[in-house]
């Protein structure tokens, strides 16, 4: 058994299955796709579920992959113990309805034996204990002596999951030796202590349970194999634990040298240590794979993640932002199997920055509430964080209850989880409902539709045709006719584009010689489009046919928006760059909206030079071709997929000249000349680390002109310009009579000043070999800074300290002459002083400085303060 790199262990395993007739694929998104029961993928069959049911056909019988996963149900534990992560990789080679039992445990046990060159005499077997063709190939076919295979029962080797596929496992363990035992005369594989680890659990799938604990044979088995990537590399390299593991290790010790720590030393620090090691990973992980911060689902897991890593960072001692530069060390030792982190590095360092500065900016004064609230509870006698309390810091704070609940845990109290956990289901019940009936469409009438057939969608070729009336609903009732009122129709066959892809619904009318009813709407669900209707008059019945007539304006409208978001898309990127991913869209008749992944502002240049890309893509006249495809070969054609989308075998490129190509599943435009021009009407920021581009086309560029015009007249009427032409000439012409008017009353001032000068130099008092003058002025700002000004010309041995009070609000000005300042006087410091007495702060040079106050009821007190706060000064 010789030491090899986890890289080198993944890539082994994975060119093994090639030798046997196996599609190697990559890695599937971290995201899972049309399966609502995950919010992660958690193991290398979970995106292959519907392979297994025979839902999806696979792209080969027999399958390999080493796939992402991330589980969270022991986040508390991640760092406590070094057995817990939340990121890991899975080794899995798949047979759907192809070999079986033989084929895995001899493939099994050769690449462990002859390519990973594992002694045989280190390895043991487990079988289910009934599984008498499991035992016989272990110890006939294989050789493996009788007294090594371990029999086990159903709860450790037997695989199920309510109804539905379930089969007998086994597994193969590993002895790391006497050292790690428990000693037991007994102790064999299946033992709680550490002395055998299990490395490869092999699935026969089987038997089909009727849910009933009935069982029968499928006529269909299959093979799910599951092996722990870090496990096997731990097994190789000799380690105790994933966090040895060389790629592993290599993130830890960075982390040390970041907070100049030795692993090892402090069981407190390790702790630390190994949270930050592996949350680095998953988070990673995670933003690559199209996931954002948020507080809600996969986006608050990542959030927890992230804030947790930073939170230890801190008790580690590191005194800064470090994240960022710690995903360069995990990208580094990841990108060779993982290329997509490599072409989004500066996207996943820029999000990982940009949460752990938001978490830090907030961290101080949550930290501040939260020793509060445990300080309170102590003083009540209390022994558990009120909820309230948790979710407040949750809500405003950003603080995930896993740091509440580990800051709370080390000063001896508990959390109300069940408590915060009813405050988060009522916050998401209130979301839930904000959003409920959207379009006129009840959930609970979605049972009516369980047994309809998908719609046959015929809108790509046109805005007419005929269908067959299936099901009609309103409200809450299935009709059997309609002759009034709101109601939903399903057709077999439609024109209608159902709401998708941010794409709006069509409206159009519905009618046969008997009915007519406006379509107000059109969503989809499941594949059925749910036409909202209105009727007009007559009768219409389930069965019959009608024509189904789509407004074809408003239809060209939508194409024209929605081609001209995939040239945007193509723009941005070429202008932005590369790490611009659809972050969600929208287009119907009157404009487009574009969210997109991007951390500054863009700026107006910028926009200037997307709006020119796409305008001559669209002066061009490109043709824009729709074709029918297979995913690989539309990538191959370089199409631009949605982040984290899911695609079926067949999908739908829509080419724009050769600058966009795109999967897309709505209708387009045949010539990018047919949508006009494209004007940008706003860019704004819609969350953290995502923009918003706002846009409209065709006729929408003449409702834009024509708005403009109406404000430039309404302008032109409010400035009593001659016309709108006339406007510069008249904007001109104010403006010199606002200067004139400023000058004036700049002179004005001075004239005052001048005037109140005499009166105020009458009262000032000397302070050592210097004078004071200090009074409050019932002047403007710019007017007691001048009189400062003149001041501290004409009289070189003066200090001057007003405070001007206007309009309810408090400013000091302060100036110093030469010789005030050679003496030691300093008008920024005297400024600061007296402000701190209102309440304000400033301060300046110091022979000129100016300040705020808050409290005008010291303003007496803060003037008659400057003497002994201008003695002090003096040398």
């Amino acid at each position: 058994m010789r030491w090899m790199s986890l890289n080198e262990v993944r890539e082994k395993y994975l060119s093994f299955f090639e030798t046997k007739g196996h599609l190697r694929l990559p890695s599937y998104s971290l995201v899972p796709q049309n399966d609502n029961s995950l919010l992660l993928i958690n193991s290398g069959m979970a995106p292959m579920k519907k392979f297994f049911t025979g839902e999806e056909e696979p792209p080969r019988r027999r399958v390999t992959t080493c796939q992402k996963c991330i589980r969270t149900p022991d986040i508390d534990r991640v760092g406590i113990t070094a057995r817990h992560g939340t990121f890991f990789e899975m080794l899995g080679n798949f047979s759907f309805g192809d070999y079986f039992k033989v084929e895995a445990i001899t493939w099994a046990w050769e690449f462990l034996t002859e390519w990973m060159e594992i002694p045989a005499e280190l390895l043991y077997p487990s079988i289910f204990e009934n599984d008498e063709e499991a035992f016989e190939i272990w110890t006939k076919k294989i050789g493996v002596p009788a007294e090594r295979v371990i029999r086990m029962g159903r709860e450790d080797n037997f695989w199920e999951h309510g109804s539905g596929p379930c089969g007998p496992c086994s597994e193969i363990y590993f002895d790391r030796g006497i050292k790690y035992g428990c000693g037991k005369p007994d102790c064999k594989p299946g033992c709680d202590c550490d002395r055998f680890m299990e490395i490869w659990n092999n699935v026969f799938s089987q038997f089909n349970n009727d849910g009933n604990g009935n069982y029968t044979e499928l006529v269909q088995k299959n093979i799910d194999t599951g092996m722990g990537l870090e496990r096997l590399a731990c097994v190789l390299q000799g380690v105790n634990n994933l966090f040895e593991v060389d790629t592993v290790r290599n993130i830890l010790d960075t982390v040390c040298s970041y907070a100049g720590k030795k692993y090892g030393e402090n069981d407190k620090n390790d702790i630390s240590i190994r949270v930050v090691t592996d949350h680095i990973r998953g988070a990673s992980f995670m933003i690559s794979d199209g996931i954002l911060p948020s507080n809600e689902g996969r986006g608050y897991v990542l959030r927890r993640i992230l804030r947790r890593a930073a939170r230890h960072g801190r008790l580690l001692g590191i005194d800064r932002a470090f994240l960022a530069d710690l995903c360069d060390v995990m990208i580094d030792q990841n990108a060779g199997a993982y290329p997509e982190l490599e072409e989004r590095r500066e996207y996943i360092k820029k999000v990982i920055a940009m949460e752990e500065e938001r978490f830090n900016a907030k961290i101080d004064s949550g930290l501040s509430i939260l020793n509060k609230l445990i300080a309170d509870t102590k003083a009540e006698g209390g022994n558990v964080l009120p909820a309230a309390g948790v979710f407040e810091l949750h809500d405003a704070f950003g603080f995930p209850i896993d740091i509440t609940r580990e800051i709370a845990a080390d000063a001896g109290l508990d959390v109300d989880e069940e408590g915060f956990t009813a405050l988060m289901n009522e916050q998401r019940a209130r979301a839930r409902a904000a959003r409920a009936n959207i379009g006129g469409w009840s959930e609970s009438s979605k049972s009516y539709l369980a047994d309809l057939p998908k719609t046959a969608f015929c809108g790509y070729t046109g805005t007419e045709g005929e269908g067959k009336v299936l099901c009609l609903i309103s409200g809450e009732d299935k009709l059997d006719m309609v002759t009034d009122g709101d109601f939903t129709l399903v057709l077999d066959t439609t024109p209608f584009y159902g709401e998708g892809g941010g794409q709006v619904g069509d409206s159009g009318v519905i009618s046969n010689a008997n009915f007519t009813a406006q379509v107000l709407d059109t969503k989809k669900t499941d594949g059925i489009y749910l036409h909202l209707c209105r009727a007009v008059s007559g009768t219409l019945k389930i069965g019959d046919t009608v024509c189904a007539k789509v407004d074809a304006d408003r239809r060209a409208a939508i194409a024209r928006n929605h081609t001209t978001c995939h040239l945007l898309q193509a723009a941005l990127r070429r202008v932005l760059g590369t790490h611009v991913e659809q972050a969600g869209s929208y287009v119907d008749a009157d404009r487009v909206r574009f969210d997109f992944t991007h951390f500054a502002a863009v700026t107006p240049d910028e926009l200037k030079t997307i709006e020119e890309l796409v305008n001559g893509e669209i002066l061009r006249g490109e043709a824009v071709i729709t074709t029918e495809t297979d995913i690989e070969s539309a990538k191959k054609a370089g199409a631009m997929a949605l982040f984290g989308e899911k695609y079926g075998s067949t999908v739908r490129m829509v080419k724009a000249g050769e600058f966009s190509t795109e999967l897309c599943g709505g209708t387009h435009l045949d010539n990018t000349a047919k949508a006009g021009l494209f004007k940008i009407v706003s860019e704004s920021s819609v969350a953290a680390g995502v923009r918003r581009i706002e846009g409209t086309t065709g006729l929408g560029i003449l409702a834009e002109l024509n708005a403009k015009d109406d404000i430039l007249v309404a302008a032109a009427k409010e400035l009593k310009a001659t016309s709108v032409n006339d406007l510069v000439r008249r904007i001109g012409a104010l403006q010199a009579e606002i200067k004139e008017a400023k000058r004036e009353l700049d002179s004005a001032n001075e004239k005052l000043s001048a005037a109140k000068l005499d009166g105020i130099l009458a009262n000032k008092k000397q302070v050592g070999g210097i004078y004071l003058i200090a009074a409050e002025l019932d002047m403007k700002p710019n007017a007691v800074r001048a009189l400062c000004d003149k001041i501290k010309a004409e009289h070189s041995d003066c200090v001057a300290l007003f405070a001007a009070v206007s309009e309810g609000k408090l400013n000091f000005a302060a100036a110093c002459g030469p010789d005030a300042v050679k003496a030691g006087a300093h008008a920024g410091n005297l400024c600061k002083q007296v402000s701190l007495i209102c309440g304000g702060n400033g301060g300046g040079r110091p022979d000129s400085a100016m300040s705020g106050g808050k409290d005008l009821s010291k303003v007496k007190e803060a003037l008659a303060e400057a003497e002994n706060i201008l003695s002090g000064m003096l040398k």
